[in-house]
């Protein structure tokens, strides 16, 4: 079984990793055991199927994550800079993936997302809460930007869902396209989609 006190989050990291830089249908239980080095019987006393394994190792990672984002999302940053900081990150990450694994990956949400929707829908609903609370963080800051006039933005929710998708969309076509300079585009989109006034962008 190997080691009780981490094989599951062996499993885990190993599914993300393998769903992330491969595809979720390409990725079998043996795949992951084996990346893991955990037994395909220890994997069966952790979880029901890939499925309940994908959802949980997304959800551990997404909540891993909360709190450098509620860092980069915190009311005492400017609002627009914490959206620049947002996008920084973005660009930092998918570089260092890129030189890991030799190739930008873009977001893992969107990948499995886009793979799954119409097949597992418990995993599809787990993607799309995840989603719907990085757009909560974006709305928070346009919210606040809106407040004190830095944009037009009386609607931050429909914002935050255009500019999330917007962005979205970029690190789709960085993954397409194997180039993560594309994430450069992020600030000036940005600006664009929020109608950013003059001093704001100054």
């Amino acid at each position: 079984m190997g080691r009780v006190s981490d094989a599951k989050e062996r499993l885990m990291d190993a599914v993300l990793e393998l769903i992330w830089s491969g595809s979720y249908g390409s990725t079998t239980i043996d795949h992951i055991c084996e990346k893991a080095g955990v037994k395909k019987g220890s994997f069966y006393y952790f979880f029901k199927s890939k499925s309940e394994l994908a959802a949980e190792a997304f959800d551990v990672s997404w909540k891993s994550k909360r709190a450098e984002l509620d860092s980069m999302f915190s009311p005492t940053v400017p609002p627009l800079e914490r959206l620049k900081k947002y996008f920084d990150f973005g660009y930092q990450f998918q570089s260092q993936i890129k030189a890991k694994h030799g190739k930008v990956l873009g977001c893992p949400q969107v990948t499995l997302g886009c793979e799954i929707c119409t097949q597992e829908d418990a995993l599809q609903k787990k993607i799309q809460a995840i989603m719907e609370q990085k757009s909560k963080y974006i709305e928070s800051a346009i919210r606040d930007a809106h407040a004190v006039g830095l944009v037009d933005a009386p609607d931050p929710a429909a914002k935050a869902r255009m500019l999330l998708a917007y962005y979205q969309g970029l690190l789709t076509q960085a993954r397409i396209r194997n180039d993560v300079e594309i994430l450069r585009e992020a600030h000036t989109g940005m600006n664009t989609i929020l109608g950013l006034k003059e001093e704001a962008v100054a």
